[in-house]
Protein backbone atom coordinates (compact mmCIF):
# COMPACT_ATOMS: atom_id res chain seq x y z
CA UNK A 1 0.00 0.00 0.00
CA UNK A 2 1.21 3.42 -0.79
CA UNK A 3 -0.20 6.56 1.89
CA UNK A 4 1.43 9.84 0.73
CA UNK A 5 0.32 13.32 2.48
CA UNK A 6 0.03 16.62 0.31
CA UNK A 7 1.99 18.87 2.23
CA UNK A 8 4.68 16.65 3.00
CA UNK A 9 5.22 15.61 -0.40
CA UNK A 10 5.27 19.18 -0.97
CA UNK A 11 8.52 19.08 0.84
CA UNK A 12 10.19 16.63 -1.62
CA UNK A 13 11.29 16.72 -4.75
CA UNK A 14 8.30 15.35 -6.03
CA UNK A 15 7.14 18.83 -6.04
CA UNK A 16 8.20 20.27 -9.57
CA UNK A 17 7.50 23.86 -10.23
CA UNK A 18 7.19 25.77 -13.78
CA UNK A 19 5.88 28.99 -14.56
CA UNK A 20 2.47 29.89 -13.39
CA UNK A 21 1.86 26.49 -12.12
CA UNK A 22 3.44 23.59 -9.74
CA UNK A 23 2.63 20.22 -9.11
CA UNK A 24 3.06 17.52 -6.69
CA UNK A 25 3.42 14.37 -8.13
CA UNK A 26 1.53 11.79 -5.61
CA UNK A 27 1.92 8.91 -7.66
CA UNK A 28 4.71 8.39 -10.72
CA UNK A 29 5.75 5.68 -12.81
CA UNK A 30 8.22 4.38 -10.00
CA UNK A 31 5.22 2.97 -7.48
CA UNK A 32 4.16 0.96 -10.49
CA UNK A 33 0.75 2.00 -10.53
CA UNK A 34 0.18 2.43 -14.08
CA UNK A 35 -0.55 5.77 -14.12
CA UNK A 36 0.92 9.12 -12.35
CA UNK A 37 -1.53 11.33 -9.91
CA UNK A 38 -0.88 14.87 -9.10
CA UNK A 39 -2.59 17.98 -7.20
CA UNK A 40 -1.48 20.49 -9.52
CA UNK A 41 -1.92 25.12 -8.74
CA UNK A 42 -2.64 26.94 -11.79
CA UNK A 43 -1.18 30.21 -10.42
CA UNK A 44 -4.21 33.05 -11.04
CA UNK A 45 -3.98 34.95 -14.05
CA UNK A 46 -1.84 32.94 -15.95
CA UNK A 47 -2.76 30.87 -19.47
CA UNK A 48 -1.03 27.99 -20.10
CA UNK A 49 -0.95 26.18 -24.04
CA UNK A 50 -0.49 22.21 -23.43
CA UNK A 51 -0.60 19.11 -25.52
CA UNK A 52 0.16 15.74 -24.25
CA UNK A 53 1.07 14.04 -27.49
CA UNK A 54 2.59 11.40 -25.65
CA UNK A 55 0.30 11.42 -22.81
CA UNK A 56 -3.85 10.94 -22.13
CA UNK A 57 -4.94 13.11 -18.93
CA UNK A 58 -7.85 13.58 -17.41
CA UNK A 59 -8.38 16.40 -14.65
CA UNK A 60 -10.59 17.34 -11.85
CA UNK A 61 -11.27 20.70 -10.67
CA UNK A 62 -10.81 20.88 -7.06
CA UNK A 63 -11.14 24.54 -6.71
CA UNK A 64 -10.79 27.85 -8.69
CA UNK A 65 -11.81 29.12 -11.79
CA UNK A 66 -10.50 29.20 -15.49
CA UNK A 67 -11.35 28.30 -19.09
CA UNK A 68 -9.68 25.43 -21.16
CA UNK A 69 -9.86 26.11 -25.00
CA UNK A 70 -9.29 23.32 -27.39
CA UNK A 71 -7.18 24.55 -29.59
CA UNK A 72 -8.13 23.34 -32.94
CA UNK A 73 -11.89 24.24 -32.54
CA UNK A 74 -12.10 26.87 -30.43
CA UNK A 75 -14.30 25.78 -27.99
CA UNK A 76 -13.97 27.14 -24.83
CA UNK A 77 -15.07 25.46 -21.81
CA UNK A 78 -15.34 26.59 -18.20
CA UNK A 79 -13.39 25.34 -15.15
CA UNK A 80 -15.16 25.52 -11.61
CA UNK A 81 -15.07 23.21 -9.18
CA UNK A 82 -16.85 19.76 -9.92
CA UNK A 83 -15.65 20.29 -13.07
CA UNK A 84 -13.84 17.49 -15.12
CA UNK A 85 -12.24 17.33 -18.47
CA UNK A 86 -10.23 14.39 -19.93
CA UNK A 87 -7.69 14.98 -22.81
CA UNK A 88 -8.49 11.52 -25.18
CA UNK A 89 -7.37 12.81 -28.00
CA UNK A 90 -4.29 14.10 -27.38
CA UNK A 91 -6.08 17.85 -27.36
CA UNK A 92 -3.89 20.87 -27.78
CA UNK A 93 -5.39 23.02 -25.25
CA UNK A 94 -5.21 26.51 -23.51
CA UNK A 95 -5.69 25.95 -19.75
CA UNK A 96 -6.14 30.01 -18.16
CA UNK A 97 -6.61 30.83 -14.76
CA UNK A 98 -8.92 33.38 -13.40
CA UNK A 99 -8.31 32.61 -9.87
CA UNK A 100 -5.77 29.82 -8.67
CA UNK A 101 -6.77 26.41 -9.89
CA UNK A 102 -6.20 23.44 -7.75
CA UNK A 103 -6.44 20.55 -10.07
CA UNK A 104 -6.54 16.58 -9.55
CA UNK A 105 -4.57 15.29 -12.61
CA UNK A 106 -3.65 11.22 -13.31
CA UNK A 107 -1.29 10.65 -16.54
CA UNK A 108 -1.20 7.62 -18.29
CA UNK A 109 1.38 6.66 -19.27
CA UNK A 110 2.36 7.66 -15.63
CA UNK A 111 5.18 10.35 -15.67
CA UNK A 112 8.75 9.81 -13.93
CA UNK A 113 8.68 12.93 -12.03
CA UNK A 114 10.91 16.10 -12.75
CA UNK A 115 9.12 16.82 -16.73
CA UNK A 116 8.15 19.94 -17.44
CA UNK A 117 6.25 21.10 -20.55
CA UNK A 118 8.92 21.09 -23.78
CA UNK A 119 8.69 24.09 -26.00
CA UNK A 120 5.85 22.10 -27.79
CA UNK A 121 3.84 22.05 -24.46
CA UNK A 122 4.42 18.26 -24.50
CA UNK A 123 5.81 15.99 -21.91
CA UNK A 124 8.29 13.47 -23.07
CA UNK A 125 7.82 10.14 -23.72
CA UNK A 126 8.64 7.66 -20.64
CA UNK A 127 11.40 6.44 -22.60
CA UNK A 128 12.99 9.55 -23.29
CA UNK A 129 12.68 11.42 -19.36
Amino acid sequence: MIVRELTQTRGTDRLVKADGWDSTRLLLAGDAMGFSFHITRIYAGTSHVFHYKHHFESVYCISGEGTIEELDTGVVHQIRPGVMYALDLNDRHQLSAHSEMVMACCFNPPVSGQEVHRADGSYAPLEDA
